[in-house]
């Protein structure tokens, strides 16, 4: 026992924070689904015709992060901040068939993007820094289709 036990201590605390790594990492990718998505639909322009404005980009890094297009209330991670996420609302188009591959189901030739990127430096490796784990830097990104209307 006084052999074994340190050895599943160990690797419990491992598995267990392996685990809070996972879920932190999965929180940010559903922000980062989330505001792609927004972004996609979100058009300035129609906002500003009717005699409102909006910013697609930073209203989308609130849904990210806060889930919320105000940025009100709790992050969906524990210090994960709007400046940590970048929303390009300016869109990139891509070929729909390449070499006779397609990338992308469509009926039109080209195919047009918006990406939410994000980063969240993740400091709680708890004992694992006892082996020389230090500050692990989740990123991710989401591209979505622009459906504008």
């Amino acid at each position: 026992m006084t052999l074994v036990a340190p050895l599943m201590l160990v690797l419990s605390a491992g598995v267990f924070e392996f685990g809070n790594l996972i879920h932190d990492k999965l929180l940010m990718e559903a922000g980062l689904t989330d505001a792609a998505r927004f972004a996609a639909r979100c058009n300035s322009q129609m906002y500003t015709d009717a005699g409102l404005t909006i910013n697609c980009a930073n209203t989308a890094a609130n849904i990210a992060v806060f889930g919320n297009p105000t940025g009100a209330g709790n992050a969906r991670i524990s210090g994960w901040q709007t400046a940590n996420v970048t929303v390009t609302t300016t869109f990139a188009c891509y070929d729909a068939v390449v070499a006779g591959v397609t990338r992308y189901r469509s009926t039109t030739a080209q195919v047009c993007t918006v990406r939410a990127a994000g980063t969240f430096a993740y400091a709680g490796v708890g004992m694992l820094a006892l082996i020389g784990v230090g500050p692990i830097t989740l990123s991710g990104f989401h591209d979505e289709r622009l459906i504008r209307f």
